[in-house]
């Protein structure tokens, strides 16, 4: 039996800045555009089953959340294998049990939608007759990037990695040394190359690319990666700017922070958070709480510093009478009582970033972060660690000019407490503050590129029709046999 409505399925590799693109992607699809959707989650435990996210959303007859079986690849890779290589490796082991997952389904699926780490999968689309798409949950300029790598030759890669020349992206702007990918630093894992090429190889080849970005946002880069003198010789595919697909705000629930916030004035505290897999060394850490506290009233999302020596065992000792942890400074608990909050570990981000008090955002730039920021209309001081953030703050940077950065990169060096206090004090400002003004245009035209009629949801409406078109051949097929 075929379903009468389109069926996605969607595959999300490890980690929540994977699964919750799929899962907003997933819930978009079946509230707006008439989907079934099933969401399949790879991980390397089933921990991220106890998150809030994981439980069943309001369209539970629409959308299913499934956690495949546990993968475990720790005797497939070694202990210098890259985070991407070991993503990749995952996928591929996880690749019997979705195909045994489709195979058991009732009905065939319309289409598999996986993320740039899943590309493998799209094999098993294929055996089923399923329409293959691609979700690139960062910007259309990594995709340019991800697409044109298979390309790039030997002489322009040594340029680039040894010669610290930009490299030429056809149609966009050309990458900066200090603004690269890391595997043109990374040099130990080989594999990372050419697993990199092979999924710039895949992405062109699906029958659609999303990308959790925005017609207005990226206008030049899209055009370059339609157009058949730049990239469109390449892609094969349609590419459908469907963004910006961020958590939405929760319910209001009662929290020390949240309470806090509420008794702060508007748009006067600045978030301080490096993500889930943001850590910074013991001493950028001091130098960033000094900063903070010579600055502004704060709520700073604090991990323990990891420098790879013995020392980081002890950093969860406190040794001050305060309760500051030994990886602050003695007494910084005391002397911010007044104008900040140290959370430690974890905070709700989404709920953060949309309160009124909330007036800056200083921020590893990663394109989840990035994004929640832009709909809440909040400039960011970005602060770019690992993957394609640097990518992500240049073009904030140079492009948008709705964010700071700091003169050297935070990878490079320490970046001193008079510089980090500067920044926070100048993404603060907020009169005559072109940042500010430029932001809440961003957060404008992000909410219309999500109504309907707006260019996302159009997006997203044209691979409804494609879906709807290959549902009603499949049926075809089906009535003719």
């Amino acid at each position: 039996m075929q379903n009468p409505n389109p069926h996605a399925v969607l595959l999300a590799s490890p980690g929540m800045g994977h699964f919750i693109p799929a899962l907003e992607l997933g819930k978009h699809l079946a509230t707006h555009h008439g989907f079934d959707v099933t969401i399949f989650v790879v991980a390397a435990d089933a921990s991220i089953t106890e998150s809030p996210l994981f439980k069943p959303p309001q369209t539970p007859n629409l959308l299913n959340l499934v956690l495949l079986p546990p993968v475990d690849v720790s005797a497939l890779v070694n202990s210098t294998a890259s985070v991407v290589t070991r993503l990749v490796i995952m996928m591929r082991e996880a690749l019997p049990l979705l195909q045994a997952a489709i195979s058991s389904m009732k009905s065939r699926p319309t289409a598999l939608i996986v993320d740039m780490f899943g590309t493998e999968a799209l094999a098993i689309a294929e055996e089923f007759d399923m329409l293959k798409y691609v979700f690139i949950t960062s910007t259309a300029w990594f995709l340019a990037v991800t697409v044109h790598f298979p390309y790039i030759d030997e002489e322009a890669e040594h340029k680039h990695r040894v010669m610290k020349r930009p490299l030429d992206v056809p149609g966009c702007r050309s990458i900066r040394h200090e603004d690269t990918l890391d595997l043109f630093f990374d040099q130990t894992d080989r594999n990372l190359f050419s697993g990199f090429a092979r999924i710039g190889m895949e992405i062109s080849n699906a029958d659609g690319i999303l990308v959790n970005t925005w017609q207005d946002l990226e206008p030049s880069t899209l055009r370059a990666l339609e157009n058949e003198k730049f990239l469109g010789r390449v892609v094969k595919a349609s590419v459908y700017p469907v963004g910006p697909l961020v958590r939405p705000v929760g319910q209001s629930s009662k929290s020390e922070v949240m309470d806090w916030l509420d008794m702060q004035p508007m748009e006067s505290v600045i978030y301080v958070s490096f993500g889930s897999g943001g850590t910074l060394s013991a001493k950028q850490t001091t130098e960033l709480a000094w900063g903070l506290e010579l600055s502004q009233r704060f709520v700073w999302v604090v991990r323990p510093p990891v420098d790879g020596d013995a020392s980081a065992n002890f950093f969860n000792v406190t040794n001050s009478h305060d309760g500051t942890p030994s990886y602050l400074p003695s007494g910084f608990f005391t002397r911010i009582r007044n104008k900040g909050m140290v959370v430690l570990m974890w905070a709700s981000q989404t709920e953060i970033l949309a309160h009124k008090s909330i007036g800056g955002f200083l921020s590893h730039c990663g394109w989840n972060s990035t994004l929640e920021s832009m709909v809440n209309g909040v400039p960011m001081v970005v602060w770019p660690l690992y993957a394609e953030q640097q990518m992500n703050a240049a073009m904030l940077a140079e492009e948008l000019k709705v964010v700071v950065r700091p003169k050297i990169q935070p990878n490079a060096g320490v970046i001193e407490r008079e510089e980090i206090a500067g920044m926070v004090r100048r993404v603060m400002e907020l009169k005559g503050n072109e940042m500010r003004d430029k932001v809440k245009e961003l957060q404008r035209s992000a909410h219309q590129a999500l109504m309907q009629g707006g260019s996302s949801y159009n997006s997203l409406e044209r691979v409804s029709k494609d879906c709807e078109l290959k549902l009603h051949r499949l049926s075809a097929t089906a009535l003719g046999a």
